[in-house]
């Protein structure tokens, strides 16, 4: 029983480095996505207020005037799919294809957010458990001093992996609510454009 305890102690002992390195990336990784967010948000701004106000009076008389309204050069994910659907309109199957593309495409731009979400508190709390085994042969031994070391990197490791996990959260959330929003908006835009070439 002793020989398969020290196997085990070994082992998670062992991933502690690993575990240390990926927090250190994610944490890295996290400024870069509220850096993105950021990008994101400033282009959202300029966008949605005309996509809004278009949206609001589009008509089948008016839809023909839609994609003479939006920004040449957005890089805004709705603009790019309203330009190509608008391009496909007389395909319903490559319309279609196109909002699933979009959601795919969107959950694509999520996939860092949850990432973050999910495997940010895991590897805090696996950070924070590993070395709580040798602190407390630390505290067994009266070593105080690799008590508090290990101790120390338990909360580090903790703290790193709840703020990777939080922004991932927090971006996760917003972002759900801009592609929800972007995907209502196609959708009413195809519907019109449907009905419009029905009456042809």
């Amino acid at each position: 029983m002793n020989t398969i305890s020290d196997i085990m102690f070994w082992i998670s002992t062992g991933l502690l480095v690993p575990v240390i390195v990926l927090l250190i990336l994610l944490f890295f990784r996290s400024l870069l996505l509220v850096g993105s967010f950021f990008g994101q948000y400033v282009a959202i701004r300029k966008t949605d207020k005309l996509i809004r106000e278009q949206m609001e009076r589009l008509s089948i008389e008016n839809v023909d005037e839609l994609p003479n309204s939006l920004p040449e050069k957005s890089n805004a994910l709705v603009v790019i799919y309203m330009k190509r659907i608008f391009a496909e309109q007389h395909n319903r199957a490559q319309v279609q294809r196109l909002l699933a593309n979009f959601e795919i495409a969107a959950d694509k731009d999520l996939a860092i957010s949850k990432t973050l979400t999910k495997l940010g508190p895991i590897l805090g709390l696996m950070g924070t458990l590993i070395p709580m085994g040798p602190a407390l042969v630390g505290l067994s031994t009266g070593d105080i001093a690799s008590m508090a070391y290990n101790m120390q990197v338990a909360f580090a490791t903790t703290v790193i992996g709840l703020v990777a996990g939080a922004v991932g959260f927090l971006t996760q959330q917003v972002k759900q609510r801009w592609y929800l929003q972007d995907m209502t908006n196609l959708e009413c835009m195809v519907e019109v454009l449907n009905e419009k070439n029905s009456r042809k």
